[in-house]
């Protein structure tokens, strides 16, 4: 009797130090997790604590419709709140129903990538706000003097833009125009979980996000998708080890940044997008052609990787990159707008 309890004893030490083991090989391997993922990404940074002058004209002029050529169109016809800031388009319309040539990416990280639209033919967001109201697609005014004529037909702007940009004798004007929106676009980026576990709370992820950002960190798609926006910061081939249109079913394929360029050594180059709010702003890929997030890994392990992932892996990955949704921004909603000029009598 004395020997049975001896050996159970022994037995129920040995259960333990197992389970003891096993523990600390998974705590190893979640610290080696987080140490990996610190070494590739970076979390968001702190947003502007205060609402300036110059960020609430901006979200004005956001939302501000009666400015395009048509009176429809604004900046956030292409952004919308429940599809969390981008619009569900392959590829969005603009100013009487004009199709643009690219689909619209979320508005709601575009302030962390180093520079605009997919074939980064601008340099800043500033500049691509300067620039949108005369596009013939966006907002298909003529020139910036018909914008500001519009502006300026509307009370409170004049009184908004000398708030914003004091000291100025006429502060109306495209450089304004930009700059204001920069300055609200910069508030919009907001910390999701993954911010939270970069942060250092190993339980803001689940396990089977986890498990989703070790292969994705494995498999190599950190190369290109690093940094604070996980992507946003360089240019890439899209279509490294096969033709893109292959995979994506692409009826027209695009030349990406070479339209740009004029050289072939940027053929079919777009910038690498930021995953933040991936999740959530399908359809993917500059042309929408992929309307499934799964799908989109898959295509994007093939024509960059070169890997044929299996279904777990593809679920893994995919659950990872449903934590790098953000809240939809409190301030991301328009003003009371201002009045249009009273009628004459």
């Amino acid at each position: 009797m004395t020997s049975y309890v001896k050996i159970s004893a022994l037995v129920g030490f040995a259960a333990a130090g197992l389970c003891l083991a096993a523990t600390a090989v998974a705590a190893g391997a979640d610290a080696a997790l987080l140490s990996d993922a610190k070494r590739v990404f970076a979390p968001l940074p702190a947003s502007p604590s205060a609402i300036t002058n110059q960020a609430e004209l901006g979200r004005r002029l956001f939302f501000e419709n009666r400015v395009s050529a048509d009176g429809n169109i604004s900046c956030s016809h292409c952004h919308l709140p429940d599809k969390q800031g981008a619009d569900g388009l392959p590829k969005s319309f603009g100013v009487l129903g004009k199709l643009n040539p690219r689909n619209a990416p979320t508005i709601f990280n575009a302030a962390l990538q180093f520079k605009a639209h997919w074939r980064g033919d601008r340099e800043t967001i500033e500049e691509q706000a300067e620039k949108s109201p005369t596009g013939a697609v966006s907002f298909g005014n003529p020139d910036f003097a018909t914008v500001i004529a519009k502006l300026k037909s509307i009370p409170g702007y004049t009184e908004a833009f000398a708030k914003a940009f004091p000291g100025e004798a006429d502060p109306v004007t495209q450089k304004n125009w930009g700059k204001a929106l920069g300055v609200y676009e910069r508030t919009l980026p907001q910390p999701t979980r993954f911010d939270a576990y970069l942060n250092g709370d190993a339980k803001a992820l689940t396990p089977a996000e986890q498990a989703g950002l070790r292969k994705f960190v494995d498999i190599g798609c950190a190369g290109c998708h690093d940094g604070v926006g996980l992507g946003g910061t360089a240019f890439s081939k899209f279509g490294v080890v096969e033709d893109y249109w292959k995979q994506t079913g692409s009826k027209d394929p695009d030349k990406g940044r070479a339209d740009v360029t004029k050289n072939d050594a940027d053929l079919y180059v777009f910038k690498v997008p930021s995953l933040r709010n991936v999740a959530k702003t399908g359809p993917y890929f500059h042309d929408g052609s992929v309307a499934e997030l799964p799908q989109a890994v898959r295509v994007m392990a093939k024509v960059q990787l070169g890997a044929d992932l299996s279904d777990k892996d593809v679920a893994a990955i995919t659950a990872f990159l449903g934590a790098l949704t953000q809240p939809v921004p409190a301030n991301y909603s328009a003003l009371t707008p201002f009045p249009d000029e009273p009628a004459k009598k």
